[in-house]
């Protein structure tokens, strides 16, 4: 951003910091608890959703809640934490109408949980002088910039096959064990964005400090900033989570940087808004999602992309835990209908060893093929053609019932597709880039490149 920008934005902060100072506290008090829902009574009329409510009880916590629903002239309220000792009559502070948070460069390097509080131990995180709502809109459709160029993520099978462009955003879909979140930490280690933003949403606690220390590393570490919730954490920290991943990425986006914003996963998130909103009285559709769902999915993952003119992009890498390997389940189907390709683990292929176990068929960056050269595409369309003639002939050849000569193609997949298969496995510590992923597949096919 310009200088102008710049100082326009701390001007806006600003009064909307003033704006939201309480000139009284107001309380309320509980009235009903069932289950993770609390009725609270004696709020103001501007009282809205979204707003914070502080629950005090008398063993001197402070219980902070948010506002999910209305009901009866009673405002319903979900904690971020538990709720024990809370009982009929417990105080209620009305708070925040606005939660924002205040990002810096300086965050980098760290790792912090929902309520963008510090989990790693380095101290208090720094102030930072502009305001970023967590729930902000996408920016308008007819001032946003088009998609850049290639964004090298050191995958072989993603960089060649499924080329993924700066400021698109892609899906990772799989069944539980396939390898999402290896392949994941590959590309948030080897990128070269210049900020990587993870956010770990309902992930099991002990895989924190692997991903951390071991997947990510000092280097790549020191360029991200981390967001965790682990699964046992309230619903509504899994999905601030995610809001507060997208939040800090676009301000590192409006800053002029070209981020890489990954979350681990999408359906946690899904689940967590499906236990808010069965709680709060929305009618379930298929699978207990409530009609909400779907519409908080499109407004996060559209946040993601490029910027304004001056503004850098949010490339977006979402995984997607496919129930039962259901690939059109509700979560899968909604968030496919809504970004820009989708890359498919296939459980079969990881059971016969080769990892990352993306199914290249049924797979699709809609990146390609304008993001790619000539040469480049040319490789990529010879080695699907091969990939595709030797599954349709997979039985009979290991049935032994197709006679070499037969077929010249089906004889050239024969010889091609091992060979294939083993340019598209890649183990966890193995990086390759762009050039050299194009290079060696051209070698393989005996296919000229030059770029």
């Amino acid at each position: 951003m310009s200088p102008d920008q710049i100082a326009r934005r701390r001007i806006e902060t600003i009064v909307a910091d003033i704006g939201s100072l309480a000139t009284v506290t107001v309380y309320g008090s509980v009235t009903k608890l069932l289950g993770l829902l609390v009725e609270i009574t004696g709020f103001p009329e501007t009282l809205s959703l979204g707003a914070r409510v502080t629950l005090m009880p008398d063993d001197g916590r402070k219980v902070l809640c948010e506002v999910v629903g209305f009901r009866e002239n009673r405002a319903l309220v979900m904690p971020f934490g538990t709720l024990e000792g809370i009982g009929l009559g417990c105080k209620a502070v009305i708070g925040q109408a606005r939660p924002v948070i205040t990002p810096s460069r300086a965050w980098l390097g760290r790792v912090i949980n929902a309520l963008g509080e510090p989990l790693d131990g380095k101290g208090p995180l720094p102030v930072g002088d502009i305001s970023m709502a967590l729930r902000a809109p996408a920016p308008p459709a007819n001032k946003r910039t088009r998609l850049g160029e290639k964004l090298d993520l050191g995958v072989r099978a993603v960089n060649t096959f499924l080329s993924i462009v700066r400021g698109q955003r892609m899906g990772i879909f799989s069944g539980s064990g396939v390898g999402k979140s290896v392949t994941l930490s590959m590309m948030a280690r080897y990128t070269v964005a210049e900020v990587s933003v993870i956010g770990l949403i309902g992930e099991r606690g002990r895989e924190v400090q692997e991903f951390i220390n071991d997947d990510l590393g000092e280097e790549g570490l020191a360029r991200s900033v981390v967001i965790v919730a682990t699964g046992d954490e309230a619903p509504l920290m899994r999905r601030q989570a995610a809001y507060l991943t997208m939040a800090i990425a676009e301000y590192f986006r409006q800053d002029g940087s070209d981020v890489l914003c990954m979350m681990d996963s999408l359906t946690r998130f899904a689940m967590a808004i499906r236990e808010i909103g069965l709680s709060a009285g929305e009618p379930p559709t298929t699978k207990g999602y409530p009609p909400s769902m779907y519409g908080e999915m499109a407004r996060l993952l559209e946040r993601a992309g490029p910027g304004e003119e001056g503004q850098g992009t949010i490339t977006g890498i979402f995984t997607v835990l496919v129930e039962g390997d259901d690939m059109n389940e509700p979560v899968a189907d909604a968030v496919r209908g809504i970004v820009d390709g989708h890359i498919v683990m296939d459980r079969s292929i990881a059971d016969r060893g080769r990892y990352p176990a993306i199914d290249i068929l049924k797979s699709v960056s809609r990146a390609m093929p304008a993001c790619q050269t000539p040469g480049q595409w040319a490789l990529v369309k010879r080695a699907k053609q091969l990939i595709t003639t030797y599954e349709d002939m997979a039985e009979l050849i290991r049935l032994g019932a197709y006679r070499k000569g037969a077929d010249a193609l089906v004889d050239e997949s024969v010889k091609y597709y091992p060979l294939i298969e083993e340019f598209l496995s890649q183990m966890k510590s193995d990086r390759t880039s762009l050039e050299d992923g194009f290079r060696r597949l051209a070698k393989i096919l005996e296919m000229p490149y030059n770029g």
